[in-house]
C-alpha cells in the first residue's frame, strides 16, 4: 500500500507520532507523560502531519501501536486512530508496541535478539523478544506478561540488549542476562518511525476491518475491571481484550 501513512504509538508514557511513506518517516514528534496524552494527541498528530509537508487528506493509511501496554495510553491512541480511519475511510493496521520498541533498538544494533520490556507494575513487565531481519520480523518470544525472571527463563537465546521503560526499571535483573546496559527509548529512533518501518513487513501487523468495534490487546484487564471482578466473583460481561 503506497502513499503517506500516519503512525501513532501511545502504549507507554512516551507518545510518538510519525508520518511518511513506509518504511521511511518524513516527520516525527514526541510527547512525554501519560497524563498529557489525552489532551495532546490531536495537536501532536496535526503538528506531525504539517511538518511532513502534507495534510490529513493526503494520508493513505494509519498504523497504530497494539498492546500490551498502558491501558489508558492505548485507549487514547486507538480512539484517535479509529476516529481518523472511520472519518477518512483509511486502512488501519495495528502493530505491537513491543515490536516497535525492539525495532528502534535494532536500528542501532542490527539483526540480533532484542528484549523489549514495558513496565507493567506489580513487579512485572509486558515483554517480548524479537530479531528484526532485513525482510521480516522474527518473534523469539511472543508478547506476554512476565516477571523479569520468567521472561529470562522463557527465552531460548540470550538477547543482545533490553529496551523500554520496563528494561530500565528492572535493569539489575536484565543487564546480567543481556550483558549490556538497558536502552532507554528516549535515546533511540522514535517508535512512531519504527511502526512505519515495520508496516510493509508481512505478518507483523493485523488489519483492523471494523474500527468501530476493534480494541487493542491490553495485556491484562484494567485495574478498575480487576477490582470489580474480584469484588463480584465473576467476569464483566464485556471485558477488555487481553493477551496471553
Amino acid at each position: 500500500m503506497s502513499g503517506a501513512w500516519l503512525a501513532l504509538d501511545t502504549a507507554t508514557a512516551l507518545a510518538s507520532v510519525a508520518v511518511g511513506e513506509p518504511p521511511e518517516a518524513r516527520s516525527t514528534t514526541l510527547l512525554e507523560g501519560p497524563r498529557t496524552h489525552a489532551g495532546g494527541i490531536v495537536e501532536l498528530i496535526d503538528r506531525t502531519v504539517r511538518a511532513s509537508g502534507l495534510a490529513v487528506a493526503d494520508l493513505a493509511g494509519i498504523v497504530v501501536s497494539d498492546g500490551p501496554g498502558s491501558f489508558t495510553g492505548l485507549r487514547i491512541g486507538w480512539a484517535a486512530a479509529k476516529g481518523l480511519a472511520q472519518e477518512r475511510e483509511l486502512p488501519l493496521v495495528a502493530i505491537p508496541a513491543l515490536a516497535a520498541a525492539a525495532a528502534s533498538a535494532a536500528a542501532v544494533l542490527g539483526p540480533v535478539p532484542i528484549a523489549a520490556c514495558f513496565d507493567a507494575l506489580r513487579g512485572q513487565v509486558f515483554g517480548a523478544v524479537y530479531v528484526l531481519r532485513p525482510e521480516r520480523l522474527e518473534v523469539v518470544v511472543a508478547p506476554g506478561l512476565w516477571t523479569p525472571e520468567e521472561l529470562i527463563a522463557a527465552t531460548p537465546e540470550r538477547p543482545r540488549a533490553a529496551v523500554g521503560d520496563g528494561a530500565v526499571r528492572y535493569g539489575a535483573a536484565l543487564e546480567p542476562w543481556t550483558g549490556a546496559r538497558t536502552l532507554d527509548l528516549r535515546a533511540l529512533r522514535p517508535t512512531g518511525a519504527s511502526l512505519l518501518a515495520l508496516q510493509p513487513l508481512a505478518g507483523v501487523g493485523r488489519r483492523i476491518e471494523d474500527p468501530a468495534s476493534a480494541e487493542p490487546d491490553y495485556g491484562r484487564p484494567a485495574e478498575a475491571q480487576a477490582r470489580w471482578e474480584a469484588r463480584h466473583g465473576r467476569p464483566l460481561s464485556h471485558p477488555t481484550r487481553s493477551g496471553s
